[in-house]
Formats: structure tokens, C-alpha cells, sequence
């Protein structure tokens, strides 16, 4: 039985030091995929594979995690995506390896609001690589799948409250949806003692996550547009949770134009924005066109 962390830790490195040999667990749906996969292994596409992987970030982070423990001494340079982790670790092996995966559901079974937060930090993490991949293509960036997979598993520290301190979690989540204003670090240093940012860089370096994921989710590295796909992404797919009136969407917009070099009515299509905010945009367009010409 997992034990549930009710109280926070004094810090940083006690809460690394428990989550970093920790069982992570995977969504019954993927577990259920993987099995049914199983059956007729000899005929599996790596592609839909690594599919599966990369829609949950617990499984994804596990995958990543059993490259570094099994890391030969030839290997030099890392395994930065999940399609060429699944091919390093081959199908007869992957199968072997991970099945009778710990199941989250089961793991909340006696926290239902913790279970809902979890799937709705997942969503939105999916949400984020699917923006942060179409961006990087927009972009012509070379490493387009590496942006994917960082922004999947950008706020994967969240997701680990969620699963381990539920309670804890719940707390830090109707505190902020009480408060929009509250800024999310204040929130975190004062139920967790301690930012979620830190957990994550921290956790990444000790399961030996690659070195180019880490500085995709490092918000340091910031003035890279690189990073800032990354976190651009992540930061949308976080507001627009919360509806797309959220007072912080303006700022995102904005920055994301500037990135894309996009009309802020190309954007909103490409965002799947509701149809009257794209009405509204190309009203803009127009008013301001009619201007010009006057």
C-alpha cells in the first residue's frame, strides 16, 4: 500500500529524497492499452507504442526512467524521446518490463477530488504538447519532439502531489480556484514548503531524466525560444482551464504572436479558440483596416 504524505516536508530535499525511489503509478487506461497490446506483440507498431506512452506522463517518465537505470557504458548520448526509447529498449522487453503497472485509480481510490485534479493537470499537459508540438513545426525546430515531451512532462511535479499528497494538493487547489490572484509559488512554499519548480529540476537530474529535457522545462533558460515554446504552451493550456475569459490570457496571446509571428486571428484559430473570440478578432481586424484607410 502506498503511503500518503499528509503533512509537508521541511524543504526541498526530503521531498526529493521520498519521490525519487518512489513506484510511480500509470492511468488504468494505459495499463489496459499496454495489455491489449501484449497479446498480439510480434505485430506492434513502435509508433502507436510509443502513443500510448507519451499520452500519460507518469508512464512516459517511467520509460525515460528505465533507460537511465539500464544505461550501458557505450551509450553516450541520450535518449531524448519516447519513440527512440521504445526502440532502445525493444517490444518483447518493453512488454516484460512493464506490466502489473501500480494503477492511479486504485491509488486514489479514498480521494476522489484528488483523482479529478490529477486528470484535469493531465489534460491540460496533453493539451500543452499538442500546442507546444504544432508550435515547434510552425517554427521549423529541429528538435520538435523533444519540445512535445517537455511540455507533456513540464509540470509533472504537480502530478506527483496529486498522486502521493492528495490532501495536501487538494488543499494548494481550492486555495488558488478561491483566489485567482494568488500567485502559484506563494501557494506551493506555504502548503508544500516548497516551489514546484524546484521538485521538478531537482527530481529530473536525480532519475537522470536527458539533459535537453531539463533545460526545455528549466524556466531559467527563458530567453531560448525553445523554452519559451515550452512554457509558452504550458502557461495557455493552464488559463484556458480555466476558461477562456481567464484575466492572464491577453499576456499569453501576445507573447505567443510574438513568438509565431502570428496575427492574433491566425492564433486563435490555431488554438481551437471558441468562435466568438475569433469573431471578435477579425471584427478588430477589420475596424482597424477601415481606419487605416480613412
Amino acid at each position: 500500500m502506498t503511503l500518503m504524505i499528509d503533512m509537508p516536508f521541511p524543504g526541498l530535499e526530503p521531498w526529493v529524497a521520498y519521490f525519487k525511489d518512489v513506484e510511480l503509478p500509470v492511468l488504468r487506461h494505459t495499463a489496459n492499452q499496454l495489455d491489449e497490446l501484449r497479446k498480439t506483440a510480434d505485430k506492434v507498431n513502435i509508433r502507436k507504442l510509443a502513443g500510448i506512452v507519451l499520452h500519460d506522463p507518469l508512464m512516459t517518465l517511467r520509460v525515460f526512467g528505465h533507460i537511465e537505470k539500464n544505461r550501458g557504458k557505450r551509450q553516450v548520448t541520450d535518449i531524448t524521446t519516447v519513440e527512440r526509447a521504445v526502440m532502445m529498449i525493444g517490444i518483447y522487453p518493453f512488454f516484460e518490463q512493464f506490466q502489473n503497472l501500480p494503477i492511479i485509480e486504485q491509488q486514489l481510490k479514498g480521494f476522489p477530488k484528488a483523482m479529478l485534479g490529477l486528470l484535469r493537470v493531465i489534460s491540460r499537459a496533453r493539451r500543452a504538447s499538442a500546442w507546444a508540438w504544432d508550435w515547434a513545426a510552425l517554427r521549423h525546430d529541429p528538435e520538435i519532439d523533444e519540445i512535445k515531451v517537455a511540455a507533456q512532462l513540464h509540470d509533472f511535479a504537480e502530478i506527483l502531489m496529486w498522486c502521493f499528497a492528495p490532501t495536501l494538493a487538494t488543499r494548494v487547489y481550492e486555495l488558488q480556484a478561491a483566489d485567482r490572484l494568488l500567485r502559484s509559488i506563494a501557494v506551493q512554499e506555504t502548503e508544500y514548503g516548497v516551489a514546484l519548480y524546484q521538485v521538478k529540476l531537482e527530481l529530473a537530474r536525480a532519475w537522470g531524466l536527458p539533459q535537453l529535457l531539463v533545460t526545455l522545462m528549466d524556466p531559467e533558460n527563458a530567453n531560448s525560444p525553445r523554452v519559451r515554446n515550452v512554457k509558452l504552451a504550458v502557461d495557455l493550456a493552464r488559463h484556458t482551464a480555466n476558461g477562456w475569459s481567464d484575466a492572464a490570457l491577453p499576456d499569453d496571446f501576445r507573447d505567443i504572436e510574438e513568438l509565431l509571428h502570428l496575427s492574433h486571428e491566425s492564433l486563435l484559430e490555431r488554438i481551437g479558440a471558441p468562435a466568438e473570440l475569433i469573431a471578435a478578432a477579425r471584427a478588430a481586424r477589420d475596424a482597424k483596416e477601415d481606419a487605416a484607410a480613412q
